[in-house]
């Protein structure tokens, strides 16, 4: 019997755990964590050691799909495939123009940022600007915040140099990232042995949660009321960093007059929280010489999600929690390059205006990117600017997007829609055309994607210089016709006789820079996986070649890259941070006056609400049919909390019916007393279409369906509510 090991990076999301697979006979065997690896340590969960048996799956694809007038799917050659799809693609835009064709990435789409970045340049050498991603259905509040208030150039401090942590909305030991960086349990273990403080703010007591110092339990969706208070303390009781703010913030009087409604008391009595414990909240963060807040799902799908990340920036500006001249910033970049290491801000940019309009709800381009919540819309409205075509990629729209309702019956609209997917996904059941790729294990990687994910704030990417290549470790089932999707995409370029400006995703903090640095791909000979990432990260400080030639960053290793000592502010600068932007001001204005309004947890028809949550077993939406996996989840859970099953006289295991004024859904009671009483957490992306029977011993119901895309949704970014919606519960019929 011969053994081997080989090391690989996970790819079931985004942090990119380094991982070692065991092989017997030139078979994988078993799957587990890289004690040795820099950035990890050996931590790897469920989902990544059960990626190797993804390849295996009856479920998976082995070939590309066209789909039949009667509805059924059978197999096609990607490059045939390529050749209608360019063909169709060309009568739609002969008849509708280039803006009839959308594309949307998905989560799976970013962490493959090679065919991210051959997309992106499929669209626009096809003249289409449209272009929408999962971030503004997720968390579209950081572009937006960050433009309002202004990104400070050096940087937050890292998860080793806090002295506290506020999490609100979010669980990065589940989520695996956005608050405590990478191997998040070991790293929230470490930290709190050197006496970090924590500080959760969530109606679930999370694994996070358990962990903290102060737990504030709130009432859903009144995040930004509850961090209003806390800055109306800090300010009132001249608790910030006067010196930092006299020298590098602008807006503080405003900010101030703004909060004065947000009265602690108050705000406790709505949000169901104790208001001795708020005011300690805030006292607790204002003793942080160094600290962090981070805000996640939960609060940018609950309402005013752009208001809470304001606010989030805000409280760090007020503390000076930024890295300042003369200290050291341990990742000078791997294959993503930083921004100029320098203690100052160029000041607040354009968060919307500058963009395409939307023809639905007065939406338009955001710092978050096009309204995914509008796409539906887009493709269902007739007229000049009518949305014909979707390419999906590493998406799944029918069970990601809000009001599945409406999103079921866009997907049927299209003249064509195109997935790229590796199993038979509620949305590529209704697609023209899937395209099935090869899998994690088959082609080259990097940790480009978790590293680029590093600018979206303090507890993202890596702390120090990181970085680990893949080659493939299994090859692809014989028999099968497969393609890597920048393949595809480049081939369907070749069929329309159109040049590839590739972008580089290194430079993506320098849009003029990228579009300079763009490498023309001319239809014909297809890049092969090496020339192709090295012009995906074009200009990366080291070169992805080079990194696949270093034996030892196969294994993930800490790169030869030294520190960078931040610059002080010159002498001329003029840029400010901005904690007074009008128009965020004027948010808090409109939340503040929630106070004298009664919460719809009193809503006598809709007395309780749905939170959205992610689980440690299983990824949302896809891969639910492993084994293993199947066996821990065997079911769409619905998490109650025991005394409100009982007055329900429901009982833990038993089928409930969750409706809103939108739709209801069915799933399995599941006792959970770590939720708040009145509060239902479900997790989201699960389900079947609605054209379907509900399934609630299997996948159960989609959380989507019960949302509505044009009803309280955010003008800026067009996120419905997503989460902390207006439901209520009863048991199933019989049967």
């Amino acid at each position: 019997m011969t053994k081997q090991q080989k090391h690989v990076m996970c790819r079931s999301c985004h942090a990119h755990c380094g991982l070692v697979v065991d092989f017997e006979d030139g078979l994988p065997t078993a799957t587990h964590g890289d004690k040795d690896n820099p950035a990890f340590a050996g931590f790897s969960c469920i989902k990544g050691r059960r990626l190797v048996n993804h390849h295996t799956l009856p479920s998976r694809l082995l070939s590309s799909k066209k789909r039949r007038p009667d509805g059924q799917h059978y197999d096609i050659h990607w490059q045939d495939a390529a050749a209608e799809m360019a063909e169709k693609l060309q009568g739609i835009i002969a008849e509708h123009g280039p803006d009839s064709v959308a594309m949307y990435i998905g989560t799976f789409g970013y962490n493959n940022l090679n065919a991210h970045a051959y997309s992106l340049a499929l669209m626009d050498a096809m003249g289409s600007a449209m272009k929408f991603t999962s971030v503004t259905i997720d968390q579209p509040g950081k572009g937006i915040a960050l433009s309002c208030h202004g990104p400070w150039l050096a940087g937050p401090y890292r998860v080793d140099e806090w002295d506290g942590l506020m999490l609100v909305g979010t669980n990065p030991v589940i989520s695996m990232n956005g608050g405590l960086g990478m191997n998040p349990a070991k790293r929230l273990f470490d930290a709190r042995k050197r006496g970090m403080e924590l500080i959760v703010v969530d109606p679930r007591k999370t694994e996070s949660a358990k962990e903290a110092d102060i737990y504030l339990q709130c009432r859903p969706g009144e995040d930004p009321l509850i961090l209003g208070a806390i800055a109306k303390i800090i300010l009132e009781e001249a608790r910030y960093n006067k010196s930092f703010v006299d020298a590098e913030v602008e807006g503080l009087d405003a900010l101030k007059a703004t909060l004065a409604p947000f009265d602690p008391g108050k705000v406790a009595a709505h949000a169901g929280i104790d208001s001795e414990q708020l005011v300690k909240a805030a006292h607790m963060l204002s003793g942080w010489k160094r600290g962090s807040i981070s805000v996640g799902t939960g609060p940018n799908m609950s309402g005013f999600g752009n208001a809470t990340e304001y606010l989030n920036l805000a409280l760090t500006s007020l503390m000076g929690h930024w890295r300042q001249a003369g200290e050291v910033k341990q990742n000078s970049g791997v294959f993503i390059t930083p921004a100029p290491a320098i203690a100052a801000s160029p000041g607040p940019m354009p968060a919307w205006g500058f963009g395409r309009k939307m023809r639905v709800r007065d939406l338009e381009e955001s710092a978050s990117g096009l309204p995914t919540g509008a796409l539906a819309d887009e493709i269902l409205t007739p007229g000049e600017g009518q949305i014909k075509a979707l390419i999906c990629l590493g998406g799944n729209p029918m069970l990601a997007w809000p009001d599945q309702i409406k999103t079921y019956e866009a997907m049927q609209a299209l003249d064509l829609l195109v997935c790229f997917d590796p199993r038979m996904s509620k949305t590529c059941e209704l697609a023209d055309y899937i395209i099935a790729p090869k899998l994690h294990y088959e082609i080259k990687g990097c940790t480009a994607a978790p590293e680029l994910f590093g600018m979206f704030g303090a507890g993202w990417g890596f702390e120090g210089p990181y970085g680990q290549v893949s080659d493939p470790i299994l090859d692809v089932p014989e028999g099968s016709d497969l393609c890597e999707e920048y393949q595809f995409i480049h081939r369907v370029a070749t069929e329309m006789n159109k040049t590839l400006n590739v972008k580089s995703f290194a430079l993506f903090g320098d849009p003029q820079e990228q579009d300079r640095q763009a490498t023309p791909v001319p239809p014909g000979e297809t890049p092969d996986p090496m020339a192709s990432w090295s012009i995906s990260l074009r200009g990366s400080p080291v070169a992805i070649s080079d990194a696949f030639d270093d034996p030892e960053a196969h294994r993930g290793k800490m790169f030869d890259r030294p520190p960078t000592t931040v610059e002080p502010k010159p002498d001329d600068w003029q840029g400010k941070l901005d904690i007074g932007n009008p128009s965020m001001l004027a948010e808090l204005e409109e939340i503040s006056q929630r106070l004298a309004q009664s919460d719809s947890l009193d809503d006598q028809d809709y007395p309780f609400r749905m939170i959205s949550r992610r689980i440690n077993e299983v990824l949302n939406s896809s891969w639910h049919e492993d084994p293993v996996q199947s066996k821990r989840v065997g079911h769409h859970p619905a998490f109650i909390h025991p005394d409100d099953l009982a007055d329900l006289g429901l009982s833990d295991g038993q089928v409930v019916e969750i409706e809103s004024a939108r739709a209801m859904i069915s799933c399995v009671a599941k006792a959970a007393s770590e939720v708040r009483p009145g509060c239902v957490a479900i997790p989201h992306s699960w389900g079947t279409s609605p054209n379907e029977k509900e399934d609630p011993l299997g996948q159960g119901g989609n959380t989507g369906r019960l949302s509505f895309s044009d009803r309280d949704f955010d003008r800026r970014t067009g996120i419905p509510r997503m989460s902390s919606i207006p439901i209520r519960i009863r048991a199933a019929a019989a049967g």
